[in-house]
């Protein structure tokens, strides 16, 4: 059998790519498409007292307008998390940049110019927009996805008074936006009563599901596709009301529709990264054993929906302590509701435990290796269970190896090159397992080849490449002889792709479908008095480049299309579903260590990371290439978190003020470094039936306070408030 899982293989969606042969959905060919522009509110709260649209309705090319005086009714039994809010059904004002109405006209240009002569008129309201000013009026969220926002295990209070020492300390994060390359665009076309959608979003099945509910029509009526999206990081996770706003505008001016949202209209459609405000506490023996850990989270949300994410989960987990208590509370805004954006809630709550645990190694003057390892858990504290594997140690072990860490003098500003300070610094990383259920479909041709489909997406991770080794490898074909799809509603079910969840449910189904459709070729073949492998035992057949044979007798066989061909079968299909089941009997994560080394200007306050070393216990590594890519990507991510990324915001108007990649600043290549990624090899039975764990993740979280850490070591001046701009350090 082909063995094409755990080889680098190059992405077979490549040439598509870089021939301009990949459609976006912006660039559906479409016949007679019309185009939308949003109209969006100027001001962060109140209601709309007059909108004039007279002079609109008599530019040229102007096919309609939609504001909520003539809008459609809408509902709010959409299954979007948190379910979207239906947009232009009343005149109620809720953050700068809602949308209060849609322009479409026959050209962009056009539409551009009839949205710039709405005239709106509002009774301007009050607006909270400033977390620190409204952190009094925080509230304690109820149990969603993000799970439970309290938990307590032990006496923390007793706990820290056995304490030789403490850190007590807050760390603030700032909102963060996704900034991925491609526009989010939609093409909605209306087929009398079908709707075909093509987006830029996550989840296809998803984004149907809300659409239904949303609009108030049958599931069966609408198909969403999305064969390729250009980077999303978690902006395009959820359902966003503007997708719902070019299927409504399409139907009402009887023509297929074009959206595409600005750059700057972005950060305001779909979410951002929250900023949070975290007291941590940490006691320790005078040999470095945690005594009890008090981690308390704030952090932003809209007046609209609570997006409560798991900032304080890793802290739960990550090392042995026998008292723990943490608590995780809201901050209602006048503002957009937050998204996912990548590595949610495990990439701030990290930044927060990890340079904790930094402060708390220079007090006990221990090694920030050695402190974590003397509370390494064995298995997971917050529950109990076993882990299903971990290698966090080995991590540790060879992170330190390959970074040269025992070259480090400890003091900070010891290490220096001429007038430039020089610091080292780590981290740990972790993030949770996260299977879903989902299906899959598996053709034989009679040419020998296979189709392979589920209705998952690829936003960039590799997902069409992985997946055709899956299936090569099940099918034994070679992977040229495998083609897979996804990336429609016409395909089967699978979850959307956030939370290093494709492969890791995805893969299973890829798999379970190519096997069960291989077996059906067997099936065939030891019934087939006319095949040499008639009454042969199935479990001794293998099969090789499509060539079925009996183990010990490799002359004994013949090929797919020996089969059927003599069946006069042009085909043979099979479907499976993934479940991975509600029982839990061990705690599941990945792992990993991240280690950088800064080089500081102590004139500027300039910091350039010079050298980064991530390493990785992540289960089976399906495709080696396209992983190191995707943890380069999350350790750049990382980088840009920890020295760039911040969403600036005028209060006065609740108005972002940097809503462009100009002056929101992220890495280019001259401010990434050499980045060295190692995976450790490790066999994990109990994920799922391929042992991988996922990896889109667990690469970034880590990054920040490994960096943080490491500018404390070459300065000595410890900041707790990211981004570490070059004002902070002066």
């Amino acid at each position: 059998m082909s063995e094409a899982v755990g080889k680098p293989f190059n992405r077979v969606d490549g040439r598509l790519k870089v021939t301009g042969r990949a459609h976006y959905p912006s660039e559906i060919p479409t016949e007679n498409i019309a185009h939308a522009v949003l109209i969006q509110s100027t001001i962060a709260k109140g209601r709309i007292q007059t909108i004039d649209t007279s002079v609109v309705e008599r530019s040229p090319g102007v096919l309609g307008i939609l504001t909520h005086l003539n809008a459609p009714r809408l509902t709010t039994r959409g299954e979007g998390f948190p379910p979207q809010v239906p947009l232009l059904q009343d005149d109620v004002v809720q953050y700068n940049g809602q949308h209060i109405g849609v322009v479409i006209a026959e050209s962009l240009e056009q539409a551009a110019y009839a949205a710039s002569l709405v005239k709106v008129d509002y009774a301007v309201e009050q607006a909270a927009t400033d977390f620190k000013r409204e952190l009094s009026h925080a509230i304690a969220p109820e149990p969603g996805p993000g799970g439970s926002p309290d938990s307590m295990r032990g006496d923390v209070a007793q706990g820290l008074t056995m304490a030789a020492v403490q850190i007590d300390q807050t760390y603030t994060t700032p909102n963060e936006h996704h900034n991925p390359l491609g526009l989010t665009a939609v093409t909605a076309v209306w087929e009398g009563e079908r709707l075909i959608l093509y987006d830029t979003t996550q989840g296809v099945h998803s984004m149907r599901r809300t659409l239904a509910g949303t609009l108030g029509i049958p599931i069966e009526n609408i198909q969403v596709i999305a064969r390729f999206v250009g980077g999303a990081f978690g902006a395009t996770l959820l359902p966003q009301p503007h997708v719902t706003l070019a299927a409504v505008a399409a139907r009402q001016v009887g023509q297929p529709v074009k959206l595409v949202l600005t750059r700057e209209q972005m950060y305001t459609s779909h979410g951002y990264r929250p900023q949070t405000s975290q007291h941590l506490v940490l006691g320790a023996t005078a040999e470095g054993r945690l005594t009890g850990i008090v981690h308390e989270a704030l952090a932003d949300t809209s007046q609209l929906q609570d997006r409560n994410e798991r900032i304080t989960s890793a802290t739960q987990m990550l090392y042995q302590c026998p008292n723990v208590t943490t608590i995780r509370r809201l901050v209602r805004l006048d503002k957009g509701t937050p998204t996912p954006m990548r590595a949610p809630g495990e990439a701030t709550g990290i930044f927060a435990l990890e340079c904790a645990m930094d402060e708390l190694a220079y007090a006990l003057q221990l090694d920030p290796i050695e402190l974590r390892l003397r509370n390494y858990a064995d298995a997971d504290p917050e529950n109990g269970l076993p882990w299903s594997s971990k290698a966090l140690r080995e991590c540790y072990e060879l992170g330190a190896q390959r970074f040269g860490w025992q070259r480090r003098t400890p003091e900070p500003g010891s290490m220096r090159d001429g007038r430039y300070l020089i610091g080292w610094g780590m981290a740990s990383s972790t993030y949770p397992y996260l299977g879903n259920a989902a299906s899959a479909r598996a053709k034989i041709w009679l040419d020998g080849s296979a189709l392979v489909q589920s209705g998952a997406t690829d936003i960039g991770p590799g997902t069409y490449t992985a997946m055709t080794q899956i299936a090569a490898d099940a099918l034994g074909l070679a992977a040229e002889r495998v083609r897979f799809e996804l990336g429609d509603t016409n395909l089967p079910d699978a979850p959307s792709q956030g939370g290093s969840r494709i492969v890791i449910s995805v893969g299973p189904a890829v798999q379970g479908a190519a096997i069960a459709v291989r077996n059906q070729m067997i099936q065939r073949a030891i019934a087939d008095q006319a095949s040499p492998l008639y009454g042969a035992n199935p479990q001794e057949i293998a099969i090789e480049n499509g060539y079925l044979f009996v183990a010990q007798d490799r002359a004994r066989g013949e090929t797919y299309t020996d089969i059927l061909a003599r069946q006069e079968l042009p085909e043979v299909e099979a479907t499976f579903d993934f479940n991975p089941g509600e029982e839990e009997q061990f705690s599941k994560h990945a792992f990993g260590a991240q280690f950088a080394e800064v080089r500081v200007d102590p004139d500027l306050g300039e910091v350039r990371v010079t050298r980064f070393v991530g390493v990785y216990a992540a289960g089976r590594i399906i495709n080696p290439k396209t992983a190191r890519s995707q943890m380069i990507g999350g350790i750049v991510g990382g980088i840009g978190m920890a020295l760039m990324e911040e969403t600036r915001m005028d209060h006065r108007y609740g108005r972002y003020t940097n809503a462009n990649i100009a002056e929101y600043l992220v890495p280019t290549h001259a401010d990434i470094p050499d980045i060295d990624v190692t995976f450790v090899d490790e066999d994990d039975p109990h994920v799922n039936p391929l042992g991988a764990k996922g990896i889109g993740e667990v690469c970034l979280v880590g990054v920040a306070p490994a960096i943080a850490n490491a500018i404390y070591h070459a300065t000595g001046k410890r900041i707790r408030e990211l981004p570490i701009t070059p004002d902070k350090l002066l």
